[in-house]
């Protein structure tokens, strides 16, 4: 494996996985009639409700349960690389972005031109110094994405341990409380970046011309085909990196998404937005790399999380399907707390002044909350690993269905080598955990290959 590719191809990956960053909703969760939204969208806002994507919906135990299921098959049946694969639009995700992908009536927000197409509208309206002010922005954060992208990789290492059976003499399993603490620090990166984001694209949105402003309610929040196709503001590139190139699309896009949304549409999430330590969307997304014109299925997940299930006896399907109680307390609370940081945030919106430290504790109890759940998770998939019998592992390789090495590590989508990591023994207890866990400083050269300027 040749870690050291070339800018255009690390470009184009980790473009990609930010246009296929949205979350298709299972087949299970789309059959689950019971579920309705919490409120109505704002009547201010040019969104559509569409009863199969909310956030109660996400939160019915039969759309947590199949994407569970399929997190499941994927962590025993992956690889430690896979399991660093991860779309950087789960990042600082408070802006409605996710939710205008689900529920656009074109068929296109699971596409790559989803992403792209939006941005460049964005872009192509804005003034120089409209856009100087995104640039400045990505050159601060960038070093934050690439910050939280390392802070995974101790979980992740340690999640894989456990179900390997690679843990300290003397301990029996995870730390749960490490792992709450740590995904709660980690969480912090999420919290200066959703910050950051919203002050300076909420002054921009304020700053917009009675043309700008047309040019945008012309698009409608949920029909791709309402987007004119403009080029790509090729200019832009010059002199920025990749990460502040990926950076500047990202903004642009959800600057749209805000702009045109509501509370409703940022609080949403989808329900593999949490727990995306074990290779789900590796195994999802693998396919459509370097592929333009792929649609990843809206059912994926849902078939194979339930083939998953079928494939388990009594006792280790019973350890799977009790998590969806054991956790509801948890993503009760993850629910209110999106909408407490999205209502807050959207007060930039406005032109107002946000409670920046409350929205900092309240994404910190976030990724506690995360890694109390992601915790769980990684529990019970070790117990059922444990109890596999030789035929079962073979059928569980033939339902995953997919012979692709991960030969490295996942920069979100960008394959790089591998970096040094901290001990993690004391996710199981062996040892005190250090002051800068989860907000390890980045080692020198990880991520080289997304720092390279364009010209």
């Amino acid at each position: 494996m040749k870690y050291r590719q070339t800018v255009s191809l690390a470009l184009a990956s980790a473009m990609l996985i930010l246009m296929l960053a949205g979350c298709a909703q299972t087949a299970a969760a789309e059959k689950d009639s019971t579920a309705v939204p919490s409120s109505s969208p704002s009547p201010k806002s040019t969104e559509k409700t569409d009863l199969k994507y909310s956030t109660d919906q996400a939160m019915s135990d039969k759309a947590q349960l199949s994407t569970i299921a399929f997190s499941g098959l994927a962590f025993i049946t992956g690889s430690s690389g896979a399991d660093t694969f991860f779309p950087p639009g789960k990042v600082a995700d408070f802006f409605g972005f996710q939710y205008m992908r689900d529920i656009d009536t074109a068929g296109y927000g699971h596409n790559t031109q989803f992403l792209s197409r939006v941005a460049n509208n964005v872009l192509y309206i804005l003034t120089d110094d409209q856009k100087a002010e995104l640039t400045a922005l990505a050159r601060e954060q960038a070093p934050l994405y690439l910050q939280f992208a390392y802070n995974r990789l101790p979980l992740i290492n340690a999640f894989r341990r456990d179900l390997e059976g690679n843990i300290p003499a003397g301990t029996s399993g995870l730390d749960q409380n490490a792992v709450k603490e740590y995904t709660a620090s980690l969480y912090s990166i999420d919290a200066e970046m959703s910050c950051g984001r919203a002050e300076t694209t909420g002054a921009i949105l304020q700053s917009l011309t009675e043309e700008q402003k047309a040019y945008l309610d012309a698009m409608a929040f949920d029909d791709f085909n309402t987007w004119p196709d403009v080029p790509e503001d090729t200019g832009l590139k010059t002199g920025m990196t990749n990460s502040e190139f990926v950076c500047v699309m990202t903004y642009a896009s959800e600057m749209f998404s805000w702009y045109k949304g509501s509370v409703e549409s940022d609080a949403y999430f989808c329900p593999e937005r949490h727990g995306t330590y074990f290779g789900g969307f590796f195994m999802k997304d693998y396919n459509a790399m370097n592929n333009p014109d792929y649609f990843i299925s809206t059912s994926v997940t849902g078939d194979k999380g339930q083939e998953f299930l079928d494939l388990l006896d009594e006792g280790q399907r019973k350890l799977i399907e009790e998590i969806i109680p054991a956790q509801k307390d948890a993503i009760t609370e993850i629910a209110s707390i999106r909408r407490q940081v999205s209502t807050e945030l959207r007060k930039a919106l406005a032109g107002q002044s946000f409670d920046e430290q409350q929205v900092s504790a309240l994404i910190k109890r976030y990724g506690e909350l995360d890694g109390t759940i992601s915790g769980l998770y990684a529990q019970r998939f070790a117990e059922v690993n444990r109890t596999l019998t030789d035929e079962q592992r073979t059928a569980l390789v033939k339902l995953r269905d997919l012979d692709a090495a991960a030969d490295g590590t996942y920069l979100f989508s960008a394959l790089v080598k591998t970096p040094e990591l901290p001990d993690t023994d004391f996710f199981f207890g062996a040892g005190t955990m250090p002051a800068d866990a989860g907000v390890y400083s980045v080692p020198d050269g990880f991520g080289t290959i997304q720092e390279q300027p364009k010209k």
